[in-house]
């Protein structure tokens, strides 16, 4: 493909951060979402990014984010979702409104951004869709059951999604993040370097898959550091 824009959905000063700024130097031109795009004002400028504001769970504000990107930068190539929530705690004490919430933020709002990407991939003939998963994709831990109920489902969304769209030559992939992510507020312990996942390395792994031959796709990848246990 001839890659020109990116649209990143659910952006924050990690990963979603690294993407732009990788994007930005391969040349895409990339739109940040977000439900406070004020916040991403430095990263925008950094990056020479155009900002949205969307709320992933509601269906207008999706639609309307991809026709807003499509007038301002044209129809993206490569969408990322990488919004997630969670709602912590013993499955007693749970509150179904905030299990609700996680839910519709990991996996709901994955679809209906899938999905727009979806109807503009499909109908030219290329694209690719890229899913940000967890360690809760694959295996539930205790007092996260909400956040395991929502990574599952979207890790199922990124399977059945791959299985129609790639003979279509629109390719989804599922990137299963099994560790924690590196940031400022977060650094690697000195008696343990590189146990924490660097952002720019995922990201780059993200470019490599979203730039694969097409006779050679990969629909998942895990990506965990070197003395993460699975």
């Amino acid at each position: 493909m001839d890659l020109k824009s990116a649209l990143i959905v659910g952006v924050g000063s990690g990963l979603s951060a690294s993407l732009a700024r990788l994007f930005t130097r391969h040349g895409l031109q990339v739109a940040l979402a977000s439900r406070t795009p004020d916040r991403l004002a430095k990263l925008a400028e950094e990056t020479a990014s155009n900002t949205f504001a969307c709320e992933a769970t509601e269906p207008e504000e999706v639609a309307g984010l991809f026709d807003a990107v499509v007038a301002t930068q044209g129809e993206p190539d490569i969408v990322v979702y990488n919004a997630s929530a969670r709602a912590r705690g013993p499955v007693t004490d749970l509150v179904p409104t905030e299990v609700a919430h996680a839910i519709a933020v990991s996996a709901y709002g994955g679809f209906l951004v899938a999905q727009q990407a979806a109807r503009l991939m499909v109908a030219r003939g290329s694209g690719a869709i890229l899913l940000t998963g967890a360690s809760a994709s694959v295996k539930g831990y205790p007092n996260s059951s909400a956040f395991a109920m929502g990574k599952f489902a979207l890790r199922g969304l990124a399977q059945s999604m791959a299985r129609e769209l790639q003979p279509k030559n629109v390719h989804v992939a599922h990137f299963v993040i099994d560790g924690g992510i590196r940031s400022a507020q977060r650094q690697d312990p000195a008696d343990s370097p590189d146990s924490l996942l660097d952002p720019d390395a995922i990201a780059e792994t993200y470019w490599h898959v979203a730039t694969q031959n097409r006779s050679a796709w990969t629909w998942e990848v895990e990506l965990r550091p070197w003395v993460e246990r699975f």
